[in-house]
């Protein structure tokens, strides 16, 4: 799964520590996500999607092989 969380991020000016306060998780799980290596669960993907006021598709994307 790809993500566009990093940009989202530098277009807000928001650093991980203050993503992850905003969704309740800690900066690690938002590092672990943006590298691909954390697959975020449905409940966080739309918290996420609410910070930037766009849709989960907007920000998560599938690869081919998922």
């Amino acid at each position: 799964m790809k993500n566009t969380l990093k940009v989202e991020r530098a277009i807000l000016n928001l650093t991980q520590s203050e993503l992850a306060k905003k969704v309740n998780v800690s900066r690690q799980t938002i590092n672990s996500i943006e590298n691909g290596k954390y697959i975020p669960s449905t409940v966080l993907s739309l918290k996420i999607s609410e910070v930037f006021s766009k849709t989960v598709n907007d920000i998560f994307t599938l690869d081919n092989d998922d």
